[in-house]
């Protein structure tokens, strides 16, 4: 059976903090075309980087101090 799916950290905050000030920045302080392109690839980099993080913490239990699932 699979793991129930683990807490969110301070890691996820922090990438749904940094995609949500991305666009923000992007759509309403300077928006111009080229910069809500860049924001949406920051932010798509930035939830790929997130979904390994949290499927590999969720497959394999890696806690953020190094400690594996016993």
């Amino acid at each position: 059976m699979v793991d129930p799916p683990p807490r969110p950290d301070r890691w996820d905050l922090a990438a749904l903090g940094s995609a949500a000030a991305l666009l923000l920045v992007a759509y309403v302080v300077y928006p111009d075309r080229i910069v809500q392109y860049g924001a949406w690839l920051a932010v798509f980099s930035i939830w790929m980087a997130w979904f390994v993080y949290y499927g590999t913490k969720w497959l394999y239990g890696l806690e953020p101090d190094g400690a594996g699932r016993e």
